[in-house]
């Protein structure tokens, strides 16, 4: 007894006891953490009032839109605005909805793959004048996409393609922050042993490109698509320039055009219902993409 006494008399702590005392000993101060909870509490409330604003003026009657409190609900009639909304100037809004549709996701995806493939060429093969293609590319992150509205205006004009879907979709598929986003996440993801590997077993670089680096490259891509999703469904300056026809328009310059004609018999409900409409997709694709987000980072966390 007296010997089994004094082993745990001398045994250390256990690794647990261990890390929770360093833990302790350098733990944040309480101010420190309040200071960094307000601001985060700031930030939400900036973020979501707005979004809350939306949604309980989209419920409202018209007929109490401007006379009961905007930040709570009163006369329901949500299901009645929305009936308006897709029956105002012969139901335009739902060809809007498809037109943004259309330009997002097919702009995206095809924007992804091609930032994808830039950004894996420019990390994983050395070639004369790399390291200058890639500060070109850097350096148009840094301009702003309005400045751009006007040379493209110019240039499809001189192509015949003002006031068709390409006008709007072919500069949605060139992503310079997605070609410099890929190209830092292969350096640091794709291992060149893995590449090597699969040059021995007899793979093709393309086939390497879509079975190995693709996969790892995931959280990024679906990174960028986002991107590109969020900034094409909201881009709307563009389509203001390039297209002239109601029909092509997407949600964005409609809605616009809808809250200009309140004066010509437009009501305010209709066009604050179909801005709460538009912004549910964007809310649905953060959502579903969410799910690619953590079994990256978990595959990630597990090489």
């Amino acid at each position: 007894m007296t010997t089994v006494t004094s082993l745990q008399a001398v045994t250390p702590a256990p690794a647990a006891e261990q890390v929770r005392a360093r833990r302790r000993a350098h733990k944040t101060p309480l101010a420190s953490r309040a200071g960094v909870f307000a601001v985060m509490l700031f930030f939400a409330v900036y973020t979501l009032v707005p979004v809350w604003w939306l949604l309980v003026t989209a419920t409202k009657n018209k007929g109490h839109l401007f006379t009961t409190n905007g930040l709570w609900f009163s006369h329901f009639d949500l299901w009645t605005n929305i009936r308006d909304v897709f029956q105002e100037q012969n139901g335009i809004f739902a060809r809007w909805l498809v037109n943004s549709v259309i330009y997002s996701v097919g702009g995206a995806t095809v924007s992804t793959l091609l930032s994808a493939l830039a950004g894996y060429a420019l990390a994983k093969y050395a070639f004369r004048g790399r390291d200058l293609v890639f500060s070109i590319i850097l350096g148009a992150v840094l301009i702003p996409d309005v400045m751009f509205a006007l040379p493209l205006y110019l240039m499809f004009s001189e192509v015949h393609l003002v006031n068709t879907y390409w006008a709007v979709f072919l500069p949605s598929i060139v992503s310079p922050f997605g070609v410099y986003l890929s190209r830092i996440y292969a350096a640091a993801s794709v291992p060149d042993e893995l590449l090597e590997a699969g040059r021995l077993d007899g793979a093709s670089e393309a086939r390497i490109f879509w079975r190995v680096a693709m996969p790892i490259m995931s959280p990024a891509l679906v990174t960028i698509f986002l991107f590109q999703f969020v900034g094409i469904w909201n881009n709307y300056l563009l389509p203001l320039l390039m297209l002239n026809s109601d029909t092509l328009q997407p949600v964005t310059v409609g809605l616009a055009n809808w809250r200009e004609g309140v004066n010509q018999g437009i009501p305010y409900s209709v066009t604050i219902t179909g801005a709460f409409l538009s912004v549910i997709p964007l809310i649905v694709a953060f959502l579903f993409l969410q799910r690619f987000w953590r079994s990256g980072l978990a595959a990630g966390g597990v090489k």
